[in-house]
């Protein structure tokens, strides 16, 4: 391991868009690392960075329509979530990271198609995804895990917004 003082500190707020829809299955709106992020190839919520002097609430609609290509209809902010880690990061590099997440319930037209509209950008595939598929072994970040986690008590909140 490197020298303590060679290790990046890295902290992050970013906003993010939990949108359940319900069909047979109950279904998640998630969207894919791709391989210019970090870690590439693991599922995630729309959402991201919040821009110097954006606010949040305006970063959780740009980032879904930049991922998603959705429109939020109408947004609540639920929970915040955070994560601390130091590990080799971007480049393996040594990274102390510690990832504020704002999560903001999200209302869209859930008959519309997902769609990443950003190009270039760190998310490469958007897609509803059964509930019941989030638990086949693919990679989540801990953000979709701690949503998971809790949608028993998110529910409530969902329901007052659809």
């Amino acid at each position: 391991m490197e020298h303590p003082e060679q290790i990046r500190r890295t902290q992050r707020l970013g906003a993010y868009g939990v949108v359940v829809r319900e069909r047979e299955q109950p279904e998640l709106l998630i969207t894919r690392v791709s391989p210019r992020g970090y870690p590439a190839g693991w599922w995630a919520l729309p959402g991201g960075g919040v821009d110097h002097g954006e606010s949040p609430n305006d970063a959780v609609r740009r980032e879904m329509h930049e991922e998603t290509g959705l429109e939020v209809l109408e947004q609540r902010l639920i929970e915040v979530h955070d994560v601390h880690t130091v590990s080799p990061g971007r480049g393996d590099a040594w990274e102390d990271y510690h990832g504020v997440h704002l999560l903001y319930a999200c209302r869209v037209d859930t008959d519309a198609v997902p769609h990443v509209v950003e190009s270039g950008g760190t998310t490469d595939l958007a897609l509803w995804l059964p509930l019941s598929d989030l638990a086949d072994g693919r990679p989540l970040l801990p953000v979709v895990e701690h949503v998971l986690g809790r949608l028993d008590q998110l529910a409530g909140v969902w329901n007052s917004i659809t």
